[in-house]
């Protein structure tokens, strides 16, 4: 097992890693150690590929060639690279809200049955957030408005997109004067590959403005508005127990796993998994019953909103089809390998895609018809049902292991647990940051990638965050990696947290690792930060706090995407791996220095996630000294006089 284990630090997936070679499988470790070794031009930003006169590559060592056939030096090949980046993340996460507000407002005229408004007071509050009126007007009236407007947001030409007046105005301000108000979500994108065309934009700043654009326009654009409009329909999440990890697989049960990121099928997959003739069904071909788990995002949203347990993360879909009790798979977009076909095919699972823009040679394809949404969701869990009979039970193997956490941490959420049924507030998490308590916070966020130790930079680093008082917000893959660590429990205070942030947690009753969310509701840690600020205490502006944000095993230009807008939101933060503008040194120092003076946040890089977790935390103690509470202050006992004295 020696070979396996280092793999990862899960103890289900390296025995499922072993299973797969005995069983001639091929999975991900596999295929990336064929590509060894991996292009070094590519992996530092510095290899051009936009037109047909190259693939060019520049000499970062100053040896070789220092200009593509067309004179791009390496601060513009890398720029460009760098905002494409972006431009792909903003797409997939902005395409992913523009197919939520078309249901939202099908939902809202009463023409996608099945759907409708489950939380009419978050309604309220983003209707006022788009300048609509509420009043007295009814709920459907007010729900086809701010569906209406979440579409103008990413058509809008001019702009600015309404919800980047929930900054801080201090934020506000800053991308004002430097031009990155974000216009409109789909403008800001079709500029970058405008730019980035060869023979256009040429000047590596000038470049990376166009990119903060665009990811402002999907932070505070399409990702918010997907978040905004999923709670409206599907509710906004509160905290729920429930399990993680491979060992939730049954034997004895129908297991449909659910992958992806767009929760607007599986909410109808949850719903008819439940419907009396199909648990029937399924007791019919020999199963005590069905058995739900996700992967990926769709896991956190279904978790969320009614705690089905997670199955594991991105580099865990292919091992849930290896254990052998995969009856089917069905797949939406984003973060799905195709190798899922093949591997399907060595067993018995049936792999399903449902979204036009993502099909898979090999899979069935069930188009997914909003209009008719539980009868699709029926199709799909009847052919994991029939699929049942064929399972080769001499070959599955289901790990043991799975954990219990906690998730469902909303914005909305945090601000009442910290201030009660009739005070929601953040005042607390305020106090108790001023106070020394909890040193800061952190976001650690982001994808599994096989080139690490699988988990093992989420887990490390989070640990060691904790330890130093640091109270940890997470999303996507990052957050089910913790989890399966033990980390999403209240328990885990104790066990892993400072005495500081261990004392705030018990005595709240949360854990000292919250659970956000998907990978698009990243845009919740901003509105908590936002929050903190408008709190009072700690700043008037978002780069004011003693906060950080990470991550360490990132995979997808979703990730960059997210890290641009968090930067130039004003949060330092670091990922690791490795990072896609190495190569030009000019534009590695423009974004890891000259940012800071710009937007007050800035990128850095860290391979090790101890190192990185240190760095976190020297910029913590770093706005906290700015904040002058590094300063211990002598208690003093007032008097009466002393009392009037300050009114």
């Amino acid at each position: 097992m020696a070979k396996y284990e280092k793999l990862s630090i899960d103890p289900t997936s390296s025995p499922m890693v072993e299973k797969a070679e005995k069983d001639g499988v091929s999975l991900c470790w596999d295929r990336l150690h064929r590509q060894e070794p991996q292009c070094a031009f590519g992996q530092l930003g510095i290899c051009c590929r936009i037109c047909n006169m190259g693939p060019c590559q520049v000499d970062p060592f100053g040896e070789g060639p220092q200009y593509g056939v067309c004179g791009a030096d390496a601060d513009t090949i890398a720029a460009r690279n760098f905002v494409r980046m972006i431009a792909g993340g903003a797409a997939a996460h902005s395409d992913h809200g523009r197919g939520v507000a078309e249901l939202f407002l099908e939902a809202a005229k009463g023409e996608a049955p099945g759907y409708g408004i489950k939380d009419e007071q978050k309604l309220y509050a983003v209707a006022m957030d788009l300048d609509i009126e509420v009043g007295n007007r009814p709920i459907k009236e007010i729900a086809v408005d701010v569906g209406k407007a979440a579409f103008e947001m990413f058509g809008s030409q001019h702009g600015p997109i309404k919800f980047v007046k929930r900054a801080p105005l201090k934020r506000q301000k800053i991308w004002e004067e430097l031009g990155v108000v974000p216009r409109g979500v789909d403008r800001e994108i079709v500029e970058i590959m405008h730019r980035t065309h060869i023979g256009v934009d040429q000047e590596y700043r000038n470049i990376l403005l166009q990119g903060t654009r665009a990811a402002l326009g999907d932070g505070w654009g399409g990702s918010m508005i997907a978040t905004e409009l999923q709670d409206i329909l599907f509710g906004t999440p509160v905290p729920l127990p429930s399990r993680v990890n491979l060992g939730i697989i049954r034997d004895d049960h129908v297991n449909l796993i659910i992958h992806g990121h767009e929760p607007l099928l599986s909410e109808m997959i949850v719903m008819a998994a439940q419907q009396k003739d199909i648990v029937e069904e399924a007791q019919k071909v020999g199963a005590a019953g069905i058995n739900l788990g996700g992967i990926c995002c769709t896991a956190n949203e279904i978790l969320m909103r009614h705690g089905i347990p997670i199955a594991g993360d991105f580099l865990q879909q292919e091992l849930a089809i290896v254990t052998g009790a995969c009856d089917a798979m069905v797949v939406d977009v984003q973060c799905i390998m195709q190798s899922l076909s093949e591997v399907a095919s060595c067993y018995h699972t049936k792999l399903i895609t449902t979204n036009y823009r993502a099909k898979i040679p090999g899979a069935t394809h069930i188009q997914f018809e909003e209009h008719d949404a539980l009868n699709t969701a029926r199709k799909i869990v009847l052919a994991a049902i029939h699929n049942f009979p064929r399972r080769a039970k001499t070959n599955v193997r289901i790990p043991a292991e799975h954990m219990d956490l906690v998730a469902g941490f909303s914005h909305e959420t945090i601000n009442y647990l910290l201030g009660g049924t009739f005070r929601a507030s953040y005042r607390p998490l305020n106090d108790n940051i001023i106070n020394g308590k909890i040193r800061g916070i952190a976001g650690v966020v982001g994808c599994n990638n096989c080139k690490m130790c699988h988990g093992e930079g989420h887990v490390e680093m989070v640990k060691h965050l904790i330890k130093n008082d640091v109270i940890v917000l997470q999303t996507g893959c990052s957050a089910i990696d913790c989890a399966k660590a033990g980390l999403l429990v209240p328990e885990a205070a104790q066990k892993y947290a400072g005495a500081g942030l261990a004392e705030v947690c018990e005595t709240v009753g949360i854990p000292p690792v919250l659970h956000m969310g998907s990978c698009v509701d990243n845009s919740r840690i901003l509105m908590a930060a936002t929050a903190v600020v408008k709190e009072g205490g700690l700043g008037d502006d978002i780069s004011d706090l003693p906060a950080a944000g990470a991550a360490p095993e990132w995979m997808s230009e979703k990730a960059i995407s997210i890290g641009q807008y968090f930067v130039t939101s004003g949060v330092y933060t670091v990922f690791g791996v490795s990072f896609p503008t190495l190569g030009s040194p000019k534009l590695t120092k423009h974004l890891f220095e000259e940012y800071f003076d710009m937007y007050g946040g800035m990128w850095d890089y860290a391979l090790d996630p101890i190192d990185g977790a240190n760095k976190m935390i020297a910029h913590i103690n770093g706005r906290r000294q700015a904040l002058g509470l590094d300063k211990k202050k002598e208690r003093v006992l007032m008097d009466m006089a002393m009392r009037r004295e300050i009114d």
